[in-house]
């Protein structure tokens, strides 16, 4: 690897970092007699940054020139920042040696929009078509879309990469044009629905003929960035339920603000990245996807942001105490499923084990539920403590908050009794 290389590597690497929407599931492309990689189960490495975001490896831009002047972005036009661009080849070979050293089990690739979109677009399908058809590679790909390519290109990505994803990155268009004047959501949810489309004429075309080709097996995703206009939780989060109404939108991602542009006077002031409303976003994310709730229940206009202090599954059961305590033996899926504390698996488990006995507290402890959260909103008549609605809300509050606070003492004394004996 020649040092021309390797500078580009550190460059379009750093610049690739602030994309969070790089997870790596739903697919399984098998090798192949001949070919490299594969996606199945752990071949897919994953990485942390030290601000907790997950990235992919490799993850790299084709390039991190860019026609865009966003507010937000490191890479827009006006930064002074070193530039750099691969070839395609370039990144075809560097790609295939990364894995050939077990430095990578698949391909993240994003870029700057350079010239127009659909040349930016047309150099990326290349890079990933090079790797299938040429290379034989069979590792997990994630391309990213450009907002405003051509349906042609999109469809000609899709047949190579698993994912496909368009970020839509400011939830409410006129925050998009203040921050962004050269962008527009159309441009955004055009190539959505051309990949929805190509998804579901895949699906159809491979009830008819079993070995048809197939279009992003693992659908598509998106990205939003949080904080860097004043929209609210309950925006946000209407836009993710309207989203996952698509067929092949498989996550919406949360990116919270980094102010990489601090002299840009449009952006907020902030000293570091909203990292824990972003956390209690993909909490209330995954209410909606795998606990049956709705975006009016975890917020709505008396309560149109996340509590920062307590998760949003419990904030909605303090808020709803009439609800609980939840009989364990008794109730049905979808009820134990609202109590904090308790997963789906557990949900699941202890639907399950009734069947063959009284469940009791042991069992919830052999189950995984978190039962500092979920007695006092449960009854298996064994449990000493009284519920919700026989103390208080407040109380409750209080007591899990409290508990959560001295934990992270206790968490720092011992550090610094490690430090200082």
């Amino acid at each position: 690897m020649t040092d021309n290389i390797l500078e580009k590597l550190k460059i379009l690497a750093e610049s690739a970092k602030y994309d969070v929407s790089c997870a790596s599931s739903g697919t399984s492309r098998k090798n192949i007699p001949g070919g490299i990689g594969n996606t199945a189960g752990w071949g897919i490495c994953h990485s942390f940054t030290e601000d907790g975001r997950c990235i992919s490896l490799l993850k790299i831009m084709l390039t991190n020139y860019c026609i865009y002047d966003c507010a937000y972005c490191i890479n827009r036009r006006s930064n002074d920042l070193p530039r750099a661009t691969f070839s395609v080849s370039e990144l075809v070979e560097l790609t295939i040696e990364f894995y050939r050293r077990n430095y990578i089990e698949g391909l993240f690739l994003s870029s700057g929009v350079v010239r127009n979109p659909d040349y930016t677009m047309e150099r990326m399908v290349r890079v990933v078509k090079d790797l299938r058809t040429v290379w034989k590679f069979n590792g997990y790909i994630h391309m990213k879309s450009i907002p405003g390519a051509s349906e042609h290109l999109v469809h000609e990505a899709g047949l190579y990469a698993d994912r496909l994803s368009v970020n839509i990155e400011i939830p409410i268009e006129q925050n998009l044009k203040m921050l962004a004047p050269e962008k527009d959501h159309a441009s955004v949810y055009q190539p959505m629905l051309y990949i929805q489309q190509g998804v579901l004429e895949s699906k159809e075309e491979r009830q008819k003929h079993r070995f048809a080709p197939r279009f992003a097996p693992a659908g598509q995703s998106t990205q939003m960035i949080i904080g860097a206009t004043n929209e609210n939780d309950m925006k946000i989060l209407q836009t993710s339920e309207a989203l996952y109404q698509r067929p092949s939108m498989k996550r919406v991602y949360y990116s919270g603000f980094v102010p990489v542009n601090s002299y840009d006077k449009r952006l907020p002031v902030l000293k570091q990245p909203p990292l824990v409303r972003e956390n209690r976003l993909y909490q209330a994310d995954w209410l909606m996807r795998f606990y049956e709730f709705k975006v009016d229940e975890i917020v709505n206009d008396q309560y149109p942001d996340l509590d920062l202090e307590i998760d949003p599954k419990l904030s909605w059961a303090l808020r709803h105490p009439e609800m609980f305590p939840v009989d364990v033996n008794k109730a049905d899926y979808q009820l134990i499923l609202r109590v904090p504390g308790i997963g789906v698996k557990s949900a699941k488990l202890i639907v399950v084990s009734r069947r063959y006995g009284r469940i009791t507290g042991d069992t919830l402890k052999k189950m995984g539920v978190v039962m500092k959260k979920a007695q006092y909103f449960i009854t298996c008549k064994e449990l000493p403590v009284h519920s919700v609605n026989e103390i208080s809300p407040e109380y409750v509050r209080k007591t899990l908050t409290d508990s959560s606070v001295s934990s992270s003492k206790r968490f720092v004394t011992q550090q610094l009794s490690l430090n200082f004996p």
